[in-house]
């Protein structure tokens, strides 16, 4: 596992890398919306010896390097999409576009994996099999860039996919990891509460839309409470009521938003079907008409024992420059769409600490950033690992 020749072609390109990423976080773009920041890595490859599939599920990349040995196939995963959000950081190289901000360090994703990716192709001489690398858009929004890329068929050929996140609340010099149930599945739902309208002071006369959709709101936190194990975790979140109206004036419909995370299939499943089952009660409760539109989308991101071990042992031995430490953080509670990968092929999703020097703000936050040799110590720990399996 030739990683010292690795760090120092990875060390010749760190102004680049930074260069990179500074570019992408300027000129961010929207989930599905990103032809420009998919251009900008197309052209990186122009010219190198890969091959380079383009256009997967979108504007997803897949860039193979291929040593030309038999071996197995490792893929390499980075995200590429902003978020809709004003940036607030005051940093010179801020976005240029108004109401769209890499507020998740997506663009440090992509900035590492060009450059790691450069320095993996300069030296595919010394090693064996092939490297993939995922360039995914659209990791923020649902149904998410990994599905259509998976069905667009960029995981043909590919026996085990590895993938890391910058984390801005994480300790600087430190790489994270978890194994088994990592992070949460995803579901969302608008339910529309239709009653029957009237005046404030004839109530009887009227299906109070407002109190039914209340009564809802109340009855589903009970599912967390009362109808789940307490020996798994859940999450139900109303983030819109939709009930505006005339203080004197009785709704005849309200729309609720809700948001379910969880951490196994069994909890996805036992949500859904109490989400259903209140809506349905409450409609004979209160004689009403309950509309109920049920999603879920990201899976539970699961982490392969075997290939987190394989990451964990190859960061240890690789002597990352300021490397200090290597932890299981437990798992983690927001969805990740990397976990598409994880129902495919057994896969390694870690963290890398990026909390800069100051105040640190959470991830989709205006005033978002991250500490930028951060970047360095994700490529190094990527590329690490993919030696290692492949050397394996």
């Amino acid at each position: 596992m030739n990683t010292k020749r690795l760090f120092s072609l990875l060390e010749e390109r760190r102004e680049k890398m930074i260069e990179d990423r500074r570019w992408l976080h300027m000129h961010p773009e929207l989930s599905f919306e990103e032809t420009e920041t998919s251009k900008f890595i197309e052209k990186f490859y122009e010219g190198k010896d890969v091959k380079v599939d383009k256009n997967m599920g979108g504007y997803g990349l897949r860039v193979t390097i291929d040593s030309g040995k038999p071996g197995k196939t490792i893929a390499l995963r980075a995200d590429f999409d902003a978020l809709p959000i004003e940036e607030d950081t005051g940093l010179a190289f801020s976005s240029k576009n108004k109401g769209v901000m890499h507020a998740c360090g997506h663009d440090a994703h992509t900035a590492y994996l060009l450059n790691l990716a450069d320095a993996l192709i300069e030296m595919k001489d010394e090693f064996k099999g092939k490297i993939v690398i995922i360039h995914q858009p659209a990791e923020e929004v649902p149904p998410g860039g990994a599905k259509g890329m998976i069905e667009a068929g960029v995981l043909d050929g590919v026996d085990n996919v590895i993938g890391c996140h910058v984390m801005s609340q994480m300790d600087f010099g430190k790489v994270y990891y978890h194994k088994g149930p990592t992070q949460q599945a995803r579901a969302k739902f608008i339910a529309k509460i239709m009653g029957k309208g009237g005046h404030g002071s004839s109530p009887h006369e009227a299906n109070d839309a407002i109190v039914i959709a209340s009564q809802l709101v109340v009855n589903l936190q009970t599912i967390i409470s009362r109808r789940m194990n307490p020996m798994e975790s859940g999450v139900i979140t109303i983030g819109s009521f939709d009930g505006k109206g005339q203080f004197n004036i009785i709704k005849d419909s309200v729309t609720l938003e809700g948001d379910v995370r969880c951490m196994s299939n069994s909890a996805r499943e036992m949500i859904e079907r109490e989400v259903r089952a209140m809506c349905k009660g409450l409609e004979v409760m209160y004689s009403c008409k309950i509309d109920l539109d049920y999603k879920n989308d990201y899976p539970v991101l699961i982490n392969d024992e075997a290939m987190t071990d394989l990451v964990v042992e190859a960061v240890k031995e690789a002597n990352i420059p300021g490397l200090v430490g290597v932890e299981d953080c437990g798992p983690q509670s927001p969805s990740e769409d990397f976990s598409y990968y994880t129902e495919k092929v057994p896969c390694c999703f870690f963290y890398i600490g990026a909390k800069p020097e100051g105040e640190a703000y959470p991830h989709h936050h205006p005033k978002f950033d991250i500490r930028e040799e951060s970047m360095m110590i994700a490529a190094m720990s990527m590329g690490a690992a993919a030696l290692k399996y492949l050397e394996k």
